[in-house]
């Protein structure tokens, strides 16, 4: 049961509500835009942090690290680009001229935010929090510590919002990647993502003893086993079809750069 006063519930409600009164203002504004697929991607991001990160499956984390491995693909690897998706620094933007636009302008070429749109810098990032929280005692803090816990689920889609930035370009960066850049870019994700999986099936002790204490030594092995290939398994399932978006939207790229080449030389033509 989701509870409606959950503070994760009435952010994630009013992140929504703000989105959808921006989008309806910009509607009023400028009359039609054709924001139906942006919108309808955030939304979605918005329902799955709601179901990763409230209700039955965040009640589970608690007793199985398997559990807990599906929230966090959930978290990093769905909610975030679909939220990207939805391009809200446009919609604000697009929304709220004046001292507001400004202010996101300054923010978005700001030197701190050219740092943090640097694919290295995002992909070290989002990577370096990935194996620090599964590898290290933070996790472990985080099931004993309810505030850990919230900050840790912070980090990670605040990363995960970093690394996708590159790939997703729904929204203006500071930063630009090239096509062969954004698939080498999820190539290397996608082994790194895999080595962390195949470490934790690798691992012959459990890991976290909160879960240890609660399934037993051998039952805490196993279920670390199977933690590791959901992220194993997951990654693939997740960032080939990522592989295949930016393939799909280079074609069309090519194609968009081959029809104002032609329409180029037919008006060379014409005169």
């Amino acid at each position: 049961m989701i509870a409606l006063a959950d503070p994760v519930v009435l952010a994630i409600g009013a992140t929504g509500l703000t989105y959808v009164a921006a989008d309806a203002r910009v509607r009023r504004t400028r009359g039609r835009v054709p924001r139906r697929r942006a919108r309808l991607a955030f939304l979605t991001g918005l329902g799955v942090l709601l179901l990763a990160l409230t209700g039955p499956l965040d009640g589970a984390v608690e007793r199985s690290f398997s559990w807990h491995m599906t929230q966090h693909l959930l978290l990093t690897m769905v909610a975030a680009p679909l939220l990207l998706l939805g391009a809200p620094i446009t919609l604000a933007l697009q929304a709220w001229p004046g001292r507001p636009r400004r202010f996101t302008l300054a923010l978005l070429h700001s030197g701190p935010s050219r740092v943090l749109a640097n694919p290295v810098v995002s992909w070290a990032l989002f990577f370096g929090v990935l194996w620090a929280v599964h590898l290290t005692g933070i996790y472990e803090a985080a099931l004993r510590n309810q505030g850990v816990h919230a900050l840790e689920h912070v980090v990670l889609l605040a990363t995960a919002l970093l690394f996708w930035m590159p790939i997703v370009r729904a929204d203006p960066s500071p930063a630009v990647v090239s096509y062969p850049g954004r698939i080498l870019y999820l190539f290397v994700a996608m082994a790194s993502m895999g080595f962390l999986g195949l470490a934790l099936i690798s691992a012959r002790a459990p890991l976290y003893a909160t879960y240890a204490q609660v399934e037993g030594r051998a039952g805490a092995i196993a279920d670390q086993q199977a933690a590791g290939a959901i992220m194993w398994a997951g990654t693939m399932v997740l960032i080939v079809p990522a592989l295949g978006f930016v393939l799909w939207d280079w074609m069309r790229a090519d194609e968009r750069e081959a029809r104002r080449i032609d329409a180029r030389l037919a008006g060379a033509g014409g005169a």
